[in-house]
């Protein structure tokens, strides 16, 4: 039997871009068939490389190439016009993190994609990384009992050539935030995943060492989750040369498991590649903890033999490619891209009040501060 494969484009022609090309021609069910760009010269370029349709309107491009699944690249602040133009086309959309920068826009999304009744999914490809899974199947088979403490420690760094190198990097009104829009909504998003539904947040930023920006490069936070957990997240672009980006969970009777996710130089798409393979860095299941040096051994092997960066994207767009051939729900729903954007966004307002901010959140549409961002 001929397996089906989802005749797919790409939205946005930026440096991301051409991973998802390279993962998406290496997918069992999905088919490259186009590019789009609000510059047409950029969409030819980047088509000719790939052997597929360029195009300057979504409308037409979904249309004319029959576009069943579209991989929005855009700045984070464009995501929302791209989506909504894509669903009311009939194209499912999968987002590149973070879903958007504001809960307008997510929300916007999410009715659009509802009332088109197609699928809204967004990247958050180390999901996919062994290591991170191995965490969650601890939770899920209760070996640490209920998680009662986690914590995110990302220490990274970016330097004045990479905010340099796209005009939106650094802005407000064109990345929408900083650190915790950019950089750490894998680390949030793995975070909420494993610790469940939160209850308030109590958090704070700074730009300590980055005066050629407007953003924050460091940002901390106190949360406080529905099952009454506890956790801690300390996220920074401000450490050179970047050292680490770390998710650890704690649980009710004493045993730890965790995530490196990240390690070395922080991994920038399409300017660096990865200098450490991810590896559980703390393990202390009872009967499980001398398994810690052969499972990070047997990874490191595996994940060093592929090109990582694009294998991984790969998983994450075979499944969503999945989710729409056998109509169920993609592994990282565009609901669960909310939560991290309602994470973020909390923190902002919690410095702006300077008091904890439940859950959920709602947009404010009546103010013109950018959720705390702008003074």
């Amino acid at each position: 039997m001929t397996q089906r494969k989802i005749r797919t484009a790409i939205i946005g022609c930026g440096k991301v871009s051409h991973l998802h090309a390279a993962a998406l021609r290496q997918c069992y069910n999905a088919e490259l068939l186009a590019i789009y760009s609000r510059t047409f010269e950029k969409a030819r370029e980047f088509a000719q490389k790939y052997d597929i349709q360029p195009f300057d309107d979504i409308e037409i491009m979904i249309r004319e190439a029959r576009i069943e699944a579209v991989v929005i690249c855009t700045p984070h602040p464009f995501h929302a016009e791209a989506v909504i133009k894509s669903a009311n086309s009939g194209a499912n959309c999968l987002v590149e993190k973070p879903l958007a920068s504001s809960l307008k826009d997510c929300d916007a999304m999410i009715q659009a994609c509802k009332s088109n009744n197609v699928k809204l999914g967004v990247v958050s490809q180390r999901r996919f990384y062994e290591p991170v899974l191995r965490v969650r199947q601890a939770i899920d088979e209760g070996k640490i009992g209920k998680p009662v403490f986690g914590t995110i420690n990302m220490l990274g760094w970016r330097d004045k050539n990479y905010y340099d190198s796209d005009e939106w990097r650094g802005t407000w009104n064109m990345e929408g935030g900083g650190v915790l829009v950019n950089q750490a909504p894998h680390q949030l998003d793995i975070f909420q995943w494993l610790m469940g539904p939160i209850d308030e947040v109590y958090g704070t930023w700074k730009n300590l060492n980055h005066p050629y920006i407007e953003v924050e490069d460091t940002a901390l936070a106190i949360v406080k989750f529905k099952s009454g957990a506890i956790g801690n997240i300390i996220v920074s672009n401000s450490q050179k040369p970047g050292i680490y980006g770390k998710v650890q969970v704690h649980g009710e009777n004493g045993a730890s498991v965790g995530v490196q996710t990240d390690g070395g130089a922080m991994f920038i798409a399409g300017m660096t590649s990865i200098v450490e393979p991810p590896l559980n860095d703390l393990w202390t299941v009872p009967g499980e903890e001398q398994k810690l040096k052969e499972w990070n051994t047997k990874f490191s092997e595996f994940f060093l033999s592929v090109n990582a960066m694009e294998y991984y994207m790969k998983l994450q767009n075979e499944d969503f490619c999945d989710a729409i051939i056998n109509n169920r729900q993609a592994k990282v729903s565009g609901e669960e891209g909310r939560i991290t954007v309602e994470l973020f966004t909390a923190i902002y307002r919690s410095q702006r009040d300077n008091k904890p901010i439940k859950f959920p959140l709602e947009p404010e549409n009546d103010r013109l501060d950018f959720d705390g961002r702008i003074s």
